[in-house]
């Protein structure tokens, strides 16, 4: 009676006790301020959800009343299940967002840069559809780069599964594996309900896409469209085409700055030299002009050069006179005077030299006695400390030794009368 009287229900109330069975079914309760009916959704039908039931959340569910032998009540077995209102939905999101702060998943310093030029880019969205194709058109008209979609569902049940999935699959991609690992990950769709974008506000989501090791730009939605996952991105799209001039720059555009940057730079160098000779062309023209610079000097010159001919002529002059003066004094009988004067003080120093020279005597019978070194030895007892003498006759020399004994006088006879006695002639 109960199945058929109530084969098509629709309750609407706030779930509690919301639990999920290993087997994916869904077993829960709809309670109100005044009543209270258990509910079950079997796995089939979970997975056709666009948002993920918990705990206080107000929803309609459609279904019909059977009854359970097994604990003798009847309970609603949901075949549909919706948010009771955009409300309700505004306000689980508010709840879920207040958690989320509260760990940390949004605050700003867990937000990176994005790469100027990233050389590989990774897109999380529909392979089908305005927005890959929006996408991808812009980065042609920018800046072409490499692009790898990863295919999803962007609403329904399992969206927001896919969806973290292919967040954590590109931030797991290795360096240098077979395919390139994006330098930058977009997570786009269209714009929608918040039925319809619920799928970027669940947690999975979320997570993913904080704990994503590669930066991401969210662009969920439209610009009045805010989800979850923007608040958990390091950067915020409006629109997805608006992500794409996000990610890369205008090629043309950077073209152009390099060519300025490129004239500044030859300016920068050139700007020194340029100033150089502006200076040196201003101090030039403070200079005197060269002439004025040499004119007095060259009168100086001149001077002197007058004033040099006239003093040698003067210093030949006086030299001349000087001469004429001395070359008076210079006459012959003066000079044969003096030349004879100098003669006779001449020859009387070679006389006096020859008389004391030593040796002169000898012809007389004087011996002069030197030693090996040529000294004359004029006492005997320098003579007998020397090794050898040498006696100087006026015909001759001879070698003697010291100690050799002096040879005896030979006896003198008495000479005859009348025998000459010498040149000394008889003393007696």
């Amino acid at each position: 009676m109960v199945e058929d009287r109530f084969g098509f229900v629709r309750v609407r109330g706030e779930i509690s006790g919301f639990k999920r069975a290993a087997s994916g079914h869904v077993y829960l309760a709809l309670k109100d301020e005044n009543a209270r009916l258990e509910g079950v959704m079997w796995r089939g039908t979970t997975q056709r959800l666009n948002f993920q039931p918990e705990d206080g959340l107000e929803v309609i569910a459609t279904g019909k009343l059977t009854t359970y032998p097994g604990r003798s009540n009847y309970q609603l077995v949901i075949e549909r299940m919706e948010v009771a209102g955009e409300g309700a939905l505004l306000a689980l999101l508010a709840r879920n967002k207040a958690r989320f702060e509260a760990e940390g998943l949004f605050a700003p310093e867990r937000k990176r840069a994005l790469p100027f030029v990233p050389r590989v880019i990774g897109v999380v969205t529909s392979p089908t559809g305005a927005v890959i194709r929006d996408i991808l058109h812009r980065l042609n008209d920018r800046f072409p780069v490499h692009v790898l979609v990863w295919p999803v569902l962007v609403q329904g049940q399992g969206a927001a599964g896919q969806v973290a999935a292919a967040v954590r699959g590109f931030s797991a991609m290795e360096p240098n594996g077979t395919l390139p690992r994006p330098d930058l990950v977009i997570v786009a769709r269209g714009g929608g309900s918040v039925e319809d974008l619920w799928a970027f506000n669940e947690e999975a989501v979320v997570r993913a896409v904080a704990e994503c090791s590669i930066p991401v730009i969210s662009a969920v939605g439209h610009e009045t469209d805010t989800t979850l996952c923007d608040f958990a991105a390091d950067r915020r799209a409006p629109t997805p085409s608006a992500a794409a001039e996000m990610a890369v720059p205008v090629r043309s555009e950077l073209g152009n700055q390099i060519a300025e940057l490129g004239l500044r730079k030859r300016r920068a160098v050139l700007r020194p030299l340029q100033l150089g000779r502006e200076r040196l062309a201003a101090r030039a023209e403070r200079l005197p002009a060269p002439q004025a610079l040499l004119s007095p000097k060259a009168q100086q010159l001149d001077e002197l050069s007058d004033r040099f001919r006239r003093a040698l002529g003067d210093r030949t002059t006086l030299a001349r006179g000087e001469l004429q003066r001395v070359a008076g004094k210079l006459s012959l009988p003066l000079i044969s005077a003096r030349i004879q004067t100098a003669r006779g003080k001449l020859e009387g120093l070679v006389r006096l030299f020859v008389s004391l020279d030593p040796d002169t005597v000898l012809a007389r019978g004087y011996v002069r006695v030197s030693g090996p070194a040529g000294l004359t030895l004029t006492t005997r007892a320098t003579a007998v400390r020397e090794t050898a003498l040498t006696l100087h006759f006026h015909d001759g020399e001879l070698a003697v030794a010291p100690g050799a004994a002096p040879p005896r006088p030979a006896p003198r006879t008495k000479s005859a009368p009348g025998q000459d006695d010498g040149p000394q002639g008889k003393l007696l």
